[in-house]
């Protein structure tokens, strides 16, 4: 089997598995989902959305969030990693969109990264998910799989959104980069994989990098 043809079958398989993949994280609009999305870095999406009903909450819109202390937000999310750091991001960045955007969450790369906390995989979600445009943000989830079934080589995420988005059609890259991540939760986790009967990786899965990837543990 060429590249090709393992692209075109991995795309059907995780579109079999996965038809209708929304985003992970709980959100109501673009300004809750940069939030989410901000705060889930190095942190799990499900303790994530344990702490955002109580933020949003206080605040769920960028003039409320600008007004509250850091103290008071980080109370709220104090339970997820780089809390303090993360509180004091999500009351500048919300300053930002409320001052500079008039509460208007921006839809182009260049001001949501420049935006504190906000770095292009965030902003890569924001675009794809609230705004529609065609991204494929690059987790570690999707740098690992993409490295294990031999579609990157596995360098860093710019390299592997590079090749992933050279290897799949544009108009799938929103869905599939949630799909490959619901895939890499159930079926081909960081630890305790068993590529032997893993769906993709049995099949896909670069054997030499697989058992690299078992030394290293």
């Amino acid at each position: 089997m060429n590249k090709s043809q393992k692209v075109q079958q991995i795309q059907t398989m995780l579109s079999e598995y996965y038809p209708n993949p929304g985003v992970p994280l709980d959100h109501s609009d673009s300004y809750t989902l940069l939030v989410a999305v901000m705060l889930s870095a190095q942190t799990t999406d499900k303790k994530v959305n344990e702490v955002t009903p109580e933020l949003f909450a206080l605040a769920d819109n960028p003039k409320e969030m600008s007004k509250q202390s850091v103290e008071d937000i980080k109370e709220r999310i104090k339970y997820i990693g780089l809390s303090n750091n993360k509180a004091k991001n999500l009351k500048k960045l919300s300053s930002i969109i409320h001052n500079k955007h008039n509460d208007i969450v921006p839809d182009n790369y260049e001001d949501l990264e420049a935006l504190p906390g906000v770095g292009h995989k965030t902003a890569s979600v924001v675009m794809s998910q609230a705004f529609g445009h065609p991204a494929f943000p690059v987790d570690t989830h999707i740098h690992r799989l993409a490295y294990r079934w031999g579609l990157s080589n596995g360098k860093n995420v710019v390299q592997t959104e590079k090749d992933l988005k050279r290897l799949f059609p544009k108009e799938l890259w929103n869905d599939l980069h949630i799909q490959i991540i619901l895939f890499g939760r159930e079926h081909c986790p960081a630890r305790g994989h068993k590529p032997d009967i893993c769906p993709i990786c049995s099949w896909a899965g670069i054997k030499k990098r697989l058992k690299e990837e078992t030394k290293k543990k």
